[in-house]
C-alpha cells in the first residue's frame, strides 16, 4: 500500500499581547476575504516552525518566537492533495507592527472576533486555536458533500 500522498503546507498564528488583545489581518484576497490570523504556505524544504515566524514578519512587521503547535486544519482537494494548515499560538513578538500588501493588521479584543467580518471558516478554526481540548479540524467529502470533524 502506497502511503505517500501529495501535501500543500501553509501555516497561521493567533499572537496575544497579553491584555486580551489577538492580532489579526483583514485580508485583501478576493479569494478569501476577511480578517484572519498571519500566516501562510510553507515554502520547499522549509522548517514549519521558520515558515511561520517568515509567513508573520512578512504581513505584519513582528519577529514571533516561542510558538506552540494548537492544532491542526486538513482536507483533501480534488486534485488528490492534502490541504493542511498547522495552527500556532505566541505572545512573545518584537518589531513595529505594520501592514502589508496582504491586508491591514491591527489588534482587537479576542471576545470581538466573533462579532466580526471573518474569513471563511476562521470562525470554526478559532476553536483550534482557544480550546485546549481541540486539535485538529478534518474534512472529508461524504457523498459529494464536505462533512467536518472537530477532535
Amino acid at each position: 500500500m502506497d502511503r505517500m500522498e501529495k501535501a500543500i503546507f501553509t501555516n497561521m498564528c493567533m499572537i496575544t499581547d497579553g491584555a486580551g488583545n489577538v492580532l489579526v489581518e483583514d485580508r485583501r484576497d478576493p479569494d478569501w476575504p476577511g480578517v484572519s490570523f498571519p500566516g501562510g504556505h510553507v515554502e520547499r524544504g522549509e522548517s514549519f516552525t521558520d515558515a511561520v515566524i517568515r509567513e508573520v514578519f512578512e504581513e505584519t512587521g513582528l519577529t514571533v518566537s516561542g510558538l506552540a503547535l494548537c492544532g491542526i486544519k486538513d482536507w483533501t482537494q480534488d486534485d488528490g492533495a492534502r490541504y493542511t494548515v498547522l495552527c500556532y499560538r505566541t505572545c512573545r513578538f518584537t518589531g513595529t507592527l505594520a501592514s502589508s500588501g496582504e491586508g491591514e493588521v491591527r489588534w482587537v479584543p479576542l471576545r470581538e472576533l466573533p462579532d466580526m467580518k471573518l474569513a471563511g471558516g476562521m470562525e470554526t478554526m478559532l476553536r483550534l486555536f482557544t480550546e485546549e481540548e481541540l486539535s485538529e479540524q478534518f474534512f472529508q467529502k461524504r457523498d459529494g458533500q464536505w462533512v467536518e470533524t472537530l477532535k
